[in-house]
């Protein structure tokens, strides 16, 4: 049985007990019906390549608002680890790399695989060890258990920081505009389709990183760029762009300058209190995470019809904008 929930100015179309942000984002309907869009379009031979140049570009400038870069520092992907690997393959072999013990492999594979000296301490510990590497690379919220870095000791470590957004921007209010790099995958609390992922670089950092993927899509002029050498990268991020998957960002073009127009403290304060109340009601420790991760198999939570995941040994849910606390009653009575 489905519902529309109005949340934030948005109707969702989404199952009571859905709680599974933190795998798959659910869209509003007006995300939904642009993708149905895009998608008509390109049935009935309607779509132009140039024009979906529009589309990719508002994401930019939307990642930008949420991150507090400026848009000429955002760069388009498919993928966060598609993103990373350049920046992990800038530094010598052997750097010193500093990531959270159980990170997500997206963050942690790009540098290991590079043959860098990586090395894993409890995400607690990240902030006061930072200044011991040269770089850090971490999520801003843990995958498994929604548990934030410290990022205000990761600002002040002398380290390169790169940061991965993904269980985090779409409902934490934080300017991560003084990192080295941030990187976000779209189709988790950005509520975008899967294939549309983003990444914004300081200075230094684009110094630094050879766009080894580059493609006509990271030329200066796009349309200029489709044949032929010499080559003519883009002066700006977008040289590290990758030719984007359409359907996705036609979606995204949507969700993220949205999610980026509304009010952020009230989007946190909303998903806190709903994992407040559940964290509360099963003696769990506090946190300013909307992720929480519940001891045990989940199969109870899935056989009452909640939709949640299996994590690190746990039961990991997330709350976000259509959640209520309907759908926290859900989950207490099924653990009762």
């Amino acid at each position: 049985m489905r519902r529309v929930i109005t949340a934030f100015g948005a109707d969702f179309d989404v199952e009571p007990g859905y709680l599974n942000t933190p795998s798959v984002g659910i869209p509003p309907r007006h995300v939904v019906d642009a993708v149905r869009s895009w998608v008509d379009d390109w049935a009935a031979g309607r779509i132009s390549a140039p024009a979906m140049d529009g589309p990719v570009d508002v994401t930019r400038a939307a990642f930008a608002a949420l991150t507090g870069f400026p848009t000429t520092d955002v760069a388009v992907g498919s993928v966060v680890s598609g993103l990373l690997g350049p920046v992990a393959a800038s530094f010598p072999a052997g750097t010193r790399v500093l990531t959270a013990a159980g990170e997500f492999t997206s963050v942690s594979f790009p540098f290991a695989a590079c043959g860098h000296e990586v090395t894993e301490v409890p995400v607690a510990a990240v902030g006061e060890r930072a200044g011991d590497h040269d770089v850090v690379a971490v999520s801003v919220a843990q995958s498994a258990d929604g548990t934030l870095v410290d990022l205000d000791a990761l600002r002040g470590s002398g380290a390169v920081v790169v940061l991965d957004a993904t269980q985090s921007l779409g409902w934490l209010p934080a300017d991560l505009s003084w990192a080295d790099v941030v990187v976000a995958g779209g189709y988790k609390w950005l509520l975008s389709p899967r294939g549309c992922a983003w990444g914004a670089f300081s200075a230094r950092a684009l110094e630094r990183v050879t766009p080894s993927a580059a493609g006509w899509y990271a030329g200066e002029d796009r349309w200029d760029a489709v044949y032929g050498l010499p080559l003519r990268l883009a002066g700006t991020a977008r040289r590290l762009d990758v030719s984007p998957a359409w359907s996705a960002f036609a979606g995204a073009a949507v969700a993220l300058p949205w999610l980026a127009g509304l009010d952020r403290a009230a989007v946190h304060a909303h998903g806190v209190r709903l994992a407040d109340r559940l964290r509360t009601a099963l003696d769990l420790p506090p946190s300013s995470s909307p992720i929480v991760s519940i001891p045990g198999d989940p199969q109870r939570l899935l056989d009452a019809g909640v939709r949640c995941a299996a994590r690190a040994g746990a039961t990991r849910v997330g709350l976000h904008l259509h959640n209520t606390d309907a759908d926290v009653d859900l989950v207490l009575d099924a653990l009762r």
